[in-house]
This record gives structure tokens, sequence and C-alpha cells, in this order.
């Protein structure tokens, strides 16, 4: 990797955590200049404007996410124990969270609903993603016999997500991770009683 491209990738890690802790509209180039040590022909020597350092550190966000559930599910074979392993990644951001400042999906989500078309449009496309590798779990498991054939995998996409998503929200608000630890405990008994009878 050259010279060029470490700063690139510095610039790019830096700016994801500011963005997730601040929301792209509360991040300043002075807030991103202070936080790299760079001035600001350093910074647009590597991209054209905040936008698209928004949208790259973004999809280096959602990257850290991404590699915890490849590692989770790496040794798991069971439609039933991958998803548990699901939840276990989501119970490892009350210690370590990918990146300060919350879920980068959930934040980005909300903050870019009416202002950044572009950025809205990654995190849709990320939580899509999200959504399908929920479903293909227990599609397949359905198909092997693993889970129960009258669950409906929608239907555990959307509410594992939005478990988590709220458990964390309100532990962010609050300060206090027994949210998000009662959220996973509920949704580790509602895996549970997936399979089949």
């Amino acid at each position: 990797m050259s010279k060029g491209e470490e700063t690139k990738e510095r610039i790019i890690q830096q700016a994801a955590e500011l963005f997730n802790k601040q929301g792209y509209a509360g991040t300043s180039m002075s807030d991103i200049m202070q936080v790299t040590g760079l001035k600001k022909g350093g910074i647009y020597n590597h991209f054209q404007n905040k936008d698209e350092l928004a949208l790259q550190a973004f999809d280096y966000a959602v990257s850290l996410i991404s590699y915890r559930y490849r590692i989770a599910l790496l040794s798991k074979r069971n439609a039933v124990e991958r998803l548990q392993a699901i939840v276990q990644v989501f119970v490892s951001y009350i210690e370590k969270p990918p990146l300060k400042g919350g879920c980068p999906l959930l934040n980005t989500a909300v903050e870019s609903d009416h202002t950044h078309p572009a950025l809205r449009k990654r995190a849709q496309e990320a939580m899509n993603s999200w959504y399908d590798m929920i479903r293909r779990v227990v599609q397949k498991g359905i198909t092997r016999g693993e889970i129960s054939p009258d669950i409906d995998p929608e239907q555990v996409a959307t509410v594992t997500i939005a478990i988590f998503e709220g458990g964390l929200m309100m532990t962010q608000l609050h300060g206090n991770s027994i949210y998000l630890k009662r959220a996973m405990t509920h949704l580790s008994q509602y895996i549970e009683s997936f399979a089949p009878r």
C-alpha cells in the first residue's frame, strides 16, 4: 500500500468514527481536519468533497460489521446456531462496538432520512444485505429441517433487526447496557423456539 493509500485509509477510518458519533450534518470539515491532523487540501487530495468521504466512511463502517458476522458464522452449520451467533455479534456491541457512537447503520438511517439521499441509499443497501443474510439463514434452515416450516423468514429478519436496533437505541439513550442485554435475551429465546417440534 502506497503512502497516499495509507493516508486515504486513515482519513476514512477516522472520519467514520467521527460521522458515527456526531452525524454527517454535525461534522464539519474543521472537525475532520482536527481528527486527521490534515489541512483541507490534504483531505481533498483524496476525496472530491465531504459527501464522497461520508459515503466511503459509511462503507468502511459497514465492512467492520460485516466482518464480525462472517467470522461468527464461519464455524456454525446449523441454522439455529447461526442465528444465535448473529445474536452474539449484537451482544459484542456492548463491550466492543465496531465504532464509537453506536450502530452506524441505525445512526445513518435516522440522520440521512430526508437530508442526504446518497447516504440514505447506502444505508438501505446495507440494511437489505443484513436483512437478506438473516432471511437466508432461516430459509436454509427450513429447507434442511433445522427450523420449523411454519416460521416466516421475512418476519424473523424484520423482528430480529427491530429488536436489536431498539435495544441498542435504548442502551445509547439511557447509557445503560441492560436494555440491549434484555433485548438479546428475548431474541435468543425467540430463536430457540424455531426448532421443529
